[in-house]
């Protein structure tokens, strides 16, 4: 497993030809994708929590090298309010996140407002040569703000160097998300939160996402090259077995391939097959 200053490293040394892309997991569902010679964050969650079960992989101000950071939903494990000021002042990242949310964090975080854009359901956004569409999430439930009907939690389709990425954010599998996700076909990769839900964690206050199974379902409707399941390591209260998803995938859709990954990890994804290299 690669941290600190040997991950960044790693990052910056991967060489990627047209319609290829790499990608490291930090742990929850926060990624790192290099697309060409773009590097994106999303969902980047490295601020120090007395629950948290995996310490940061890197800190805020080894992210010089970030072209953009996106966040799909303002809690704290995916829009770090604490670490995003200070990335903003470690390099010259971009920021994206849900419309709905962007005039708060400027005005709380005193965040400079030309280098922050809002996406909301189908908005598309293009940053640092990057495309960015926005997906609607139904973080348990399809909410929408009464005056303005944005989004509040969203996913992303990520195009870039010949690929698309869909990070679906924090959402149950709700009627219409297949629909909305198949509009932007083929996917080349799909990062999927796979925690769920019950009644003791909402009971708790903590907000559920689609269970493996329903994760298994959307991997087997839009048929991405590859299947990478998330969100279910970060918090004691909160997470579920990897191994579940990648059963249920083999026998449901055993055509399609998926990976677990492991923090620090390098996956590269070519034109013909995935590689996995682990440092």
């Amino acid at each position: 497993m690669l941290t600190g200053n040997a991950l960044i490293a790693d990052i910056d040394g991967a060489r990627l030809e047209p319609g290829e892309l790499a990608f490291w997991w930090l742990g929850q569902h926060s990624f790192i994708l290099k697309l060409g010679a773009s590097v994106i964050y999303v969902d980047p969650f490295l601020s120090p929590h007395p629950e948290r079960l995996v310490p940061s992989l890197i800190s805020a101000g080894q992210m010089a090298h970030a072209h953009l950071v996106l966040g799909t939903h303002d809690h704290g494990d995916h829009i770090d309010r604490e670490s995003w000021p200070e990335i903003a002042r470690a390099g010259r990242a971009t920021f994206g996140v849900p419309d709905l949310v962007r005039e708060g964090i400027i005005q709380d975080l005193r965040f400079p407002a030309e280098r922050i854009f809002g996406l909301d359901d189908g908005t598309t956004v293009t940053s640092e040569g990057i495309r960015i569409t926005g997906v609607a999430g139904a973080h348990e439930h399809l909410d929408r703000d009464l005056e303005t009907g944005r989004h509040p939690w969203l996913g992303y389709v990520i195009e870039g160097n010949g690929c698309r990425v869909y990070h679906a954010g924090d959402t149950i599998k709700y009627e219409g998300l297949e629909t909305r996700v198949k509009q932007h076909l083929p996917i080349d990769l799909a990062l999927l939160p796979i925690n769920g839900r019950d009644a003791p964690r909402t009971a708790r206050g903590i907000i559920g996402n689609m269970t493996y199974q329903e994760a298994v379902d959307l991997a087997g409707a839009i048929k991405p090259r590859l299947s990478v399941p998330a969100h279910y390591d970060m918090f004691a209260g909160n997470l579920e077995d990897p191994k579940n998803f990648v059963d249920f995938l083999d026998v449901k859709f055993p055509g399609l391939r998926v990976h677990v990954c492991r923090y620090g990890e390098k996956v590269q994804l070519d034109g013909r097959k995935e590689n996995h290299e682990t440092t």
